[in-house]
């Protein structure tokens, strides 16, 4: 039998794809966790959106922590702190404990995927960048619809610690296959496979790093363009598992179709590094991804199709699919757009920062705008509005083709 084997740059896509593991397995365990650790709605949404909390107050500094570490070194860091977190979390017995643990896990989350576009820009030749990076947009969808579909499974053999440890279990695992298989931050050097656009760099310290990023328009319109992708795409699929429970169906049924739906995310995402690979421009990608995702919000949400659950659902599906297009565009703008290659995670960490103060923000105004009208009937208008500024601002970044930021003067 032939034997399975994973290129380094492929590696890092699945160092992601654990990450994910650990960032969606709280949503199919909070029913169990609210009887056995007695955890209230309030306490439940904390332990949700902590990860997000963690990405919105320290990404950025955690790009230039992981600047300054290294590439590999950080991935390896990060997936420690995700599996030692995760094994404590295994033991604990009160509310808050389990969500000091989460905090910590969002610390080890951020050290695994900041860096890892910046490593895979390394790993690969530039004429399969573009590819890499839209395989690497993925990672979110990919583990958290695994997380969704085991999860239940877990729980109802081995507990929710069991949810815990499994993906402790694997991040061990992947810490020896990253330290075996990916070459060292110091084999990597020169770096061979520098961006048109990008200085070498220089060693400065942090700070300069820091400035240098933050004084550079492209991470910041990358940023919000993100933001204002991912938080209607994690505010919708996060309540779908309410509204469907409110329509009458079952924990199982609301569960896969959740699952799917987060998962149909991969085809678009898959199919814009494709596409840039083949050298169609970001910023029709883009087009297509944003005004896409507010034609189908409209269909999933606008009061004509109501009574008709079948083509909400499928909307919801395209909603996801299509949007997937933006993720794999942005990462690749996103390490166009650093000053140097000394600054790759730092300017993806604030990209990472931005997006997540969308993932934080923009569920309770949906929810908030639910709450005034009476229901969701009006969520299309917010999806519609978020998707023409992303829009606006990831257009003004590339009329043509991904732009590579100026050299920081």
């Amino acid at each position: 039998m032939q034997k399975i084997s994973f290129s380094p740059a492929g590696i890092v896509i699945l160092s992601g794809v654990v990450a994910a593991l650990h960032l969606g397995k709280v949503a199919p365990a909070i029913p169990t966790l609210q009887i056995a650790l007695h955890l209230t709605m309030v306490q439940a949404g904390f332990l949700l959106s902590l990860m997000q909390l963690a990405g919105m107050l320290a990404g950025v500094m955690i790009g230039v922590f992981s600047d300054g570490l290294g590439l590999r070194r950080s991935l390896v860091c990060g997936q420690a702190i995700l599996c030692l977190a995760s094994v404590m979390a295994m033991w604990a017995r009160q509310p808050h404990e389990l969500l000091m643990l989460r905090a910590l896990e969002g610390v080890g989350f951020l050290l695994t995927t900041l860096p890892a576009p910046g490593l895979i820009r390394q790993l690969v030749a530039r004429q399969r960048l573009a590819l890499h990076l839209g395989l690497w947009g993925c990672y979110v969808a990919i583990g958290t619809s695994m997380a969704f579909v085991v999860g239940p499974v877990l729980i109802e053999t081995l507990g929710w610690q069991g949810l815990w440890g499994v993906p402790a279990l694997c991040s061990a695992a992947m810490i020896l296959w990253l330290v075996h298989a990916v070459p060292s931050d110091r084999q990597r050097q020169p770096v061979p496979n520098a961006l048109p656009g990008l200085k070498p760099g220089s060693g400065e310290a942090w700070p300069h790093r820091l400035w240098a990023v933050l004084k550079t328009a492209g991470p910041w319109r990358v940023g919000i363009a993100f933001a204002l992708y991912s938080g209607q795409w994690i505010a919708i699929i996060g309540f779908l598992p309410s509204l469907y429970t409110n329509s009458g169906l079952s924990s199982s049924r609301t569960g896969a179709l959740t699952a799917l739906a987060a998962f149909v995310n991969i085809a678009g995402s898959a199919s814009a590094g494709l596409l840039l690979n083949r050298g169609i421009a970001a910023r029709w990608l883009l087009g297509v991804g944003y005004l896409g995702m507010a034609i189908m919000t409209l269909f999933a949400f606008g009061q004509f199709t109501q009574g008709l659950p079948v083509l909400r659902y499928a909307a919801v599906l395209s909603f996801s699919a299509i949007g997937g297009m933006i993720p794999g565009t942005l990462f690749m703008l996103a390490v166009s757009v650093a000053p140097n290659e000394r600054t790759v995670s730092t300017a993806v960490g604030w990209v990472q920062q931005l997006s997540s103060m969308g993932m934080f923000l923009m569920p309770p105004l949906l929810a908030q705008l639910a709450g005034w009208a009476g229901g969701w009937h009006w969520t299309w208008l917010a999806c519609a509005l978020a998707s023409l500024l992303g829009l606006l601002l990831a257009t003004s970044l590339t009329p043509n083709e991904p732009v590579h930021a100026e050299a920081t003067k």
